[in-house]
C-alpha cells in the first residue's frame, strides 16, 4: 500500500509488531528513549512463543555472569560462535550482535530494572570458546500479584495453552517473566501504547518507497498506523501455516510445532514478500523431538534419561542426548531419506513406567494408549508388532545398545561422551548414561519432529534494516527474532540465541531509527 495525504488514523514514531520479547524489548527500547510507540499483537495474549521458552538469554561476556561468578568475554563468545556458525551468515552482523549484548544486558538492568540471574545450561557444540556450563542468564521469577491484572494478558503455559490445564498465575518464570516485566516496563512509560487483538496485514510506503506504517485489523476495525521512523517486525516465523511449511520445509504438517496455533502464521514473511524483501534460512528451524498427544499437538521434548530412539525402520539413528536441535536436524534427515515421519522412544519399567524424558505437560500413558501413542508389551517383537516396526530390525537395536551399555561405551553414537549429554542426568561419566533396556515390560512412545519455531525471514544489516534482493537497507523497515533470517544461521549454538539474537538486534534497530546507530566494534 502506498500513503497518500492524511492517510493515517494514527501516528507514531516507533510501530512494533509482534509482542515476543525480541518485540516487547524493542518496544520498551524505543519508549525509554522518548520515542512515541505502538505494539501490535493479534491475538488476545501477549508473549507469542517466547512466553512458552525456559528464558534463556545468550550474550557473552555481560555483567550478570561477571557478577554471578562466570568467567566469559566476548572474544571468548566470538571464538565460539565464529567455529559454530561460520560464514553462514554475515560477519559484521555477527559482530554487532556479540559486541553489542553487554550493552543491551546494562539496559535490562539500569534503564528498565529487571532482574536476572546466570544459570547453568551448556551451550551445545564441542568447539573452541564453549562454556561446559554455558553463558545464559534467565530473568528472576516474578510474583501474579507484582503483575496484577495484566497477569491474564500473559501467553499461559503450554499446558494451560493447547493441553487444558488450569492457568496458574500464582508465579511466572522464564520467558513469561521476560514478557511480564516488558509489559509492565511498557505501562509505565507514557510514550508507550500496546495493542492486542490487532493484526497487522500490509505495509504501507511513501511514493519513494520507504515503509512509513501499518495497515492493521482490530477493535477499531481496519486502520492505518504511521511511523515517522520505522517499523520494527518482531512477528515471529511461519510454523503454524501448513501452506508455508510445505512450501518451504516439506513438513507434513504445521500442527508438530510447539507455538500456539494463532501464532506464526506467516505474516511476517508475507509482509516482507509485499515489499522486495530477501528471504533466508526459509528451510530452516529450530528443531527438536516432541511427544505426540492425542490432541495432534506435540510437546517439546528432551533430557531423556533412558531408552533408545528408533526410526520408522526400527534402527537407531542417532545420539539420544544430543542438544535437542541437533537430534531434530537427526530426524529430518531420516524423513528425508525415507525413513518416514514416525520416531518411538523405546523404554523399560526402571521408572515404574513413568516417562524418562522431559515433556511438558507430562504424557498420560492411559490417554495416550487409548489414542495409539503408547504401546506396552512384555518383549521386543510384541512391542515390535504394536508399533508397526520391524521386528528383527528392533530386536537388533535393542541388543546392540544392551552390548553397549554392558561395555560402558556407545561405539556407534558416543551417548554420553559430551557434557551437554550427561548434564541432563547429573552424570560424571557416559556408562552412567548407557542403561540397558529390558525387563518383564517394555515401552514405546511416539515422537515425531518438531520445532521451537522457524527461523527464516528478512535478511537484516547490523543496525536490523530489512534488505532488498541488492543487499541494499529498505528505509524504515527493520526485522528481528524469528521474523528475521537468524544470526546463528542453520546453527543453534546454545541455550538463549534466539531470544538474545532477537533482543540484541531489536535494540539495535531502534538506535538505528533514533538516528543514533550504534558501532559494530566494541
Amino acid at each position: 500500500m502506498t500513503a497518500q495525504d492524511n492517510t493515517f488514523d494514527a501516528e507514531f514514531d516507533v510501530v512494533v509488531v509482534g509482542s515476543g520479547v525480541a518485540a516487547l524489548f524493542g518496544a520498551a527500547t524505543a519508549a525509554a528513549r522518548g520515542l512515541s510507540t505502538c505494539l501490535i499483537e493479534k491475538t488476545d495474549r501477549f508473549g507469542g512463543t517466547s512466553a512458552y521458552s525456559g528464558g534463556a538469554v545468550w550474550l557473552p561476556g555481560n555483567s550478570v555472569l561477571a557478577r554471578d561468578g562466570v568467567e566469559d568475554s566476548v572474544e571468548r563468545g566470538r571464538t565460539y560462535f565464529r567455529a559454530v556458525v561460520g560464514d553462514r551468515t554475515a560477519a559484521d552482523v555477527q559482530d554487532a550482535f556479540l559486541n553489542t549484548g553487554p550493552q543491551v544486558v546494562e539496559f535490562l538492568q539500569d534503564e528498565l530494572g529487571i532482574p536476572t540471574r546466570f544459570q547453568a545450561f551448556p551451550d551445545y557444540f564441542d568447539a573452541p570458546g564453549r562454556q561446559e556450563l554455558g553463558r545464559s542468564i534467565y530473568p528472576k521469577p516474578i510474583k501474579g500479584e507484582e503483575v496484577g491484572d495484566r497477569a491474564t494478558d500473559i501467553r499461559p503455559p503450554v499446558p494451560a495453552d493447547q493441553f487444558g490445564a488450569d492457568e496458574d498465575t500464582t508465579k511466572l518464570e522464564g520467558g513469561r517473566a521476560w514478557v511480564a516485566r516488558l509489559v509492565l516496563a511498557l505501562d509505565a512509560m507514557g510514550t508507550a501504547e500496546t495493542r492486542l487483538n490487532t493484526a497487522a496485514e500490509e505495509l504501507v510506503r511513501d511514493d519513494d518507497g520507504r515503509v512509513v506504517g501499518v495497515v492493521v485489523n482490530g477493535a477499531s476495525g481496519r486502520q492505518v498506523l504511521g511511523a515517522r521512523r520505522g517499523v520494527l517486525v518482531a512477528a515471529g516465523g511461519f510454523e503454524r501455516s501448513a501452506d508455508l511449511r510445505r512450501r518451504w520445509q516439506d513438513m507434513p504438517t504445521a500442527d508438530w510445532s510447539s507455538s500456539h496455533p494463532a501464532t506464526g502464521s506467516g505474516d511476517a514473511v508475507r509482509m516482507f514478500e509485499q515489499v522486495g524483501a530477501e528471504l533466508d534460512l526459509l528451510d530452516q528451524s529450530w528443531w527438536c523431538p516432541a511427544t505426540l498427544f492425542p490432541n495432534g499437538h506435540a510437546a517439546f521434548t528432551l533430557g531423556f534419561r533412558s531408552g533408545i530412539i528408533v526410526d520408522g525402520t526400527g534402527r537407531r539413528f542417532a545420539n539420544e542426548l544430543l542438544p535437542y536441535d541437533q537430534m531434530g536436524r537427526k530426524m529430518h534427515a531420516r524423513m528425508a531419506d525415507g525413513a518416514g515421519d514416525d520416531f518411538w522412544l523405546v523404554f523399560d519399567d526402571a521408572e515404574a513406567g513413568g516417562y524418562p524424558a522431559i515433556c511438558i505437560p507430562a504424557p498420560e500413558p492411559d490417554a495416550l494408549r487409548g489414542a495409539g501413542l503408547w504401546h506396552t508389551a512384555g518383549s521386543v517383537e510384541e512391542l515390535a508388532e504394536a508399533t508397526g516396526l520391524d521386528p528383527a530390525a528392533l530386536r537388533e537395536s535393542v541388543d546392540r545398545f544392551n552390548g553397549f551399555a554392558e561395555r560402558g561405551r556407545d561405539a556407534d553414537f558416543a551417548r554420553g561422551e559430551d557434557p551437554y549429554g550427561r548434564f541432563f542426568l547429573g552424570a560424571s561419566t557416559a556408562e552412567q548414561c548407557l542403561r540397558p533396556v529390558g525387563g518383564d515390560r517394555l515401552h514405546a512412545v511416539r515422537l515425531v519432529l518438531g520445532d521451537l519455531g522457524t527461523k527464516g525471514g528478512a535478511v537484516i544489516d547490523a543496525n536490523g534494516a530489512a534488505l532488498d534482493a541488492d543487499g541494499r537497507p529498505i528505509p524504515g523497515l527493520y526485522a528481528a527474532g524469528n521474523s528475521s533470517a537468524s544470526v546463528s544461521g542453520e546453527a543453534y549454538p546454545g541455550p538463549g540465541v534466539p531470544l538474545g539474537s532477537g533482543m540484541t538486534m531489536a535494540f539495535r534497530a531502534v538506535a538505528d531509527m533514533a538516528g543514533e546507530p550504534l558501532q559494530i566494534a566494541p
